[in-house]
């Protein structure tokens, strides 16, 4: 089968610096997925992680975008990022399903029960501390 997308150079960019299983998941996920997708972030500094929870979207200076166990993936639709949430539901089946398939532990974001994040994939921390 043919994978109807791939990461562009952004994208790979984007992962500099992310632990190389988790870039592993997200490389198999975009050629499995139903929904194109970009990466929009992966390593944090601190100074970055602290804006974000400055402003509210982030709660936490535990991310672990700062120990490059995490990227927060965009829906790609007409060329530019869409929020809808129906479309992070599609991304996370092909995240999960790379996952499963490379053996690699994650969580989505979008599963939590306080504040769920639907663009954001982390690596196990029971796996990956």
């Amino acid at each position: 089968m043919i994978p109807k997308y791939k990461l562009s150079a952004r994208s790979l960019n984007a992962m500099s610096g992310v632990h190389p299983d988790l870039q592993r998941v997200v490389k198999r996920a975009i050629e499995i997925t139903d929904v194109d997708f970009v990466v929009l972030e992966g390593l944090r500094s601190n100074q970055r992680q602290a804006e974000l929870v400055k402003v509210g979207a982030s709660r936490t200076m535990d991310s672990r975008h700062i120990t490059g166990h995490a990227v927060d993936l965009g829906a790609w639709v007409d060329k530019r990022v869409a929020w809808d949430w129906p479309l992070y539901h599609s991304i996370a089946v092909a995240m999960l399903s790379a996952a499963k398939e490379l053996k690699i532990p994650i969580v989505w974001g979008g599963d939590w029960k306080r504040f769920p994040d639907g663009p954001h994939f982390e690596l196990s921390r029971k796996e990956y501390p």
